[in-house]
């Protein structure tokens, strides 16, 4: 029999045994390295001076501002298997992963959208603003703001990982775990991508397109969707679609309605109420409703997991989505809506460079 690697766990190999080296990194350990960490000398001004070496010296990194601040670089073989963020998981903390030397990152996300939540404004922190959870099989946020995902993202050479504060004046407190193996990666392993994009708001009669010039071989995995609505009245009949390998005009997949897509019915109503749900692979767990004052529309954030039904392609891939809702007579009505997505995919590389990255203002959440 093959000997195990350590990858692709789950309760069915939980007894195996493996060869694989289990490593961490967070502000105790920012290597990583074996038996380096719980190193730093207290800070004779901070929490831990009567304490000494050993203490909760160094919980965390600050992001200067402005500041690209690398969190991992890793020599592989290996794989993330999980990561933890608190703090500083606003809007403009871009988190940043380059695979094998790549110049270009593989994954571009907010740190908050990443995780599930568009709606995290720049000055929101600890109990401020909207809680939003999130109890998925490969992303979990739990009080307050704990992001968690479990996405396995495996390298052959090196991995490195950045964040960036694009706040010009004010530093940001980085708390983090990067937990990761060292160990053989198969040669079908593809390598783990994420893409972040907003238009606010959408042209009329235009489409939301979540992701375009994919080129490679892949799968699908995944899609975050944070959707603010700009006018009244049911909005989200809009069919999503999957252009595959060369599909011109018409595509391979294509939905039937934003809900449905996101695995829910006939608008999320019951009672005359949107209901929230999270479940292992979609939820629509997130509603911001108007408070009278200065929250004046609907906010909605999503999620669908394409884990037990990945969306394949050999050579090309593109994903876009309607806005649509109802006007009078009957008839549909092209939304203008705030809509940002998050889109995740496996694929091989070399990759192409994403789509420039939108500028602080553009990300703002208002």
């Amino acid at each position: 029999m093959e000997k195990f690697n350590g990858l692709g766990m789950n309760l069915g190999n939980l007894s195996r045994l493996s060869h694989a080296q289990s490593r961490s990194i967070c502000g105790e350990n920012p290597t990583g390295g074996k038996g380096a960490g719980a190193m730093a000398e207290p800070d004779p001004h901070k929490h831990a001076r009567e304490l000494g070496r050993g203490w909760k010296c160094s919980a965390c990194r600050n992001v200067e501002p402005g500041e690209t601040l690398e969190l991992a670089n890793i020599d592989g073989p290996g794989a993330i298997q999980s990561m933890w963020f608190a703090a500083a998981v606003t809007r403009e903390m871009i988190l940043r992963i380059y695979w094998d030397g790549q110049e270009h990152p593989s994954v571009e996300v907010p740190i908050c959208d990443f995780f599930g939540a568009p709606w995290v404004k720049f000055s929101e922190r600890g109990t401020k603003g909207p809680l939003v959870l999130l109890n998925s099989l490969p992303v979990v946020i739990n009080p307050n703001r704990g992001m968690n995902c479990f996405w396995e993202m495996p390298f052959r050479k090196n991995c490195r990982i950045t964040v960036q504060n694009l706040n010009q004046e004010e530093g940001k407190p980085c708390f983090h775990q990067i937990n990761y193996t060292l160990t053989d990666v198969p040669d079908d392993c593809a390598y783990f991508h994420a893409q972040f994009r907003r238009v606010n708001p959408l042209p009329y009669k235009e489409v939301y397109t979540i992701l375009d010039q994919v080129r490679g071989r892949g799968h699908y995995v995944g899609t975050v969707m944070g959707w603010g609505i700009h006018n009244n009245n049911w909005w989200g009949e809009g069919e999503i679609k999957f252009y595959l390998d060369g599909d011109g005009e018409f595509p391979t997949i294509c939905g039937t309605g934003t809900e449905d897509y996101f695995g829910g019915a006939h608008n999320w109503e019951v009672d005359g109420q949107y209901v929230t749900y999270s479940t292992p692979f979609m939820g629509m767990h997130q509603v911001i409703k108007p408070d009278g004052l200065y929250q004046t529309q609907h906010c909605h954030a999503m999620y669908r997991w394409h884990i037990m039904d990945p969306i394949r392609f050999e050579q090309d891939l593109r994903v876009t989505i309607q806005a649509l809702g109802w006007r009078s007579n009957g008839r549909l009505y092209p939304g203008q809506h705030d809509i940002s997505s998050v889109a995740y995919w496996y694929q091989t590389l070399p990759t192409v460079p994403f789509p420039r990255f939108p500028s602080r203002d553009e990300l703002e959440v208002i």
